[in-house]
């Protein structure tokens, strides 16, 4: 996904000279070919990521289109304050791109975990918070970020995440994308965990149960007419992400099925991660495994409620 990022910046940034990319002290090689082309449009702001999102917002005030990026938790919680009062305070189109978000960087331990950005930063007002799936969605998300005009926040794996899209669907911010239909379940899938919620699907097929999957690269603004069919077609409907139980995707689904009148038909089920943090070493599959994020466990406890 970074590689795609990499490379669709490069190519939005040859078509538009008020594109800035603003970095934290990470990918100088994956940027060669930007900072080629745009000298004078890369910053590499070090490890002082609070001040690179004042940086973004004073440029998006002159007019600019700046692009903060460093790892997940380094230009979300450490510059919280920032991305509240300078950006979203006043409305400035700043798009901040996280890489290794939820547990891509299992094995470093806490510091580099991210389970909790999308809780911290779909609560801003104005905030867009966009989960793209694979390489393609990251690519078309990135473009409709930067032709609209108010802060975003672009939530990215690492590398190496399979292409679930063969070709580039239509993609409008706020439309969730169906992946595969289906009859008996629902499947909504939030970012990089797309691989797991279609090898569940597989999972569910041996016993009769068809699942439509879906891609909600946007979480927030939700796409309330697709929740709406949804809870009206399936008995049961399941939010799947690499993020905390508590804020994320499945909340943000959760909070909005309260608020139907008449109360939708259909059962919710929210899988995600608990709320604690692991003291122990291992890499992503790993990490997965500890907060009951398979296929296996997820597709059993799916069946049991479908029953």
């Amino acid at each position: 996904m970074r590689n795609a990022f990499a490379a669709e910046i490069t190519a939005l940034a040859d078509q538009d000279d008020r594109v800035v990319l603003l970095m934290g002290d990470i990918g100088n090689r994956l940027f060669d070919k930007y900072r080629a082309a745009h000298p004078d449009r890369f910053f590499n702001a070090g490890v002082a990521e609070a001040n690179m999102t004042s940086m973004a917002a004073g440029m998006a005030s002159c007019g600019l289109r700046p692009v903060t990026y460093t790892i997940t938790p380094f230009v979300t919680t450490r510059c919280l304050e920032q991305i509240r009062v300078d950006i979203c305070y006043h409305h400035l189109p700043v798009t901040v791109v996280g890489v290794g978000a939820g547990l891509s960087y299992a094995s470093l331990g806490a510091t580099h975990h991210a389970c909790e950005d999308i809780a911290f930063l779909r609560a801003l007002p104005g905030m867009i918070v966009v989960c793209p799936a694979d390489a393609v969605e990251t690519r078309l998300a990135l473009r409709a970020i930067l032709a609209q005009n108010q802060p975003a926040y672009l939530r990215l794996g690492k590398k190496g995440e399979p292409v679930i899209h063969k070709s580039e669907p239509k993609f409008v911010l706020g439309k969730a994308l169906v992946v595969r239909p289906g009859k008996d379940v629902c499947l909504l899938s939030a970012g990089t965990v797309m691989p797991l919620v279609l090898e569940t699907a597989e999972h569910l097929a041996p016993h009769g149960i068809t699942a439509e999957v879906v891609s909600f690269h946007t979480v927030k603004p939700l796409d309330e007419d697709y929740l709406r069919s949804a809870f009206g077609r399936f008995r049961t409907i399941a939010t799947i992400e690499e993020h905390s139980l508590i804020g994320g995707f499945g909340s943000a689904v959760a909070e909005w099925l309260v608020d139907q009148t008449p109360f939708a038909a259909g059962r919710l089920l929210r899988f995600g991660t608990a709320d604690h943090f692991i003291h122990e070493a291992g890499e992503q599959e790993h990490a997965r495994r500890h907060y009951g994020l398979t296929a296996e466990a997820m597709g059993q406890k799916i069946l049991l409620t479908s029953k």
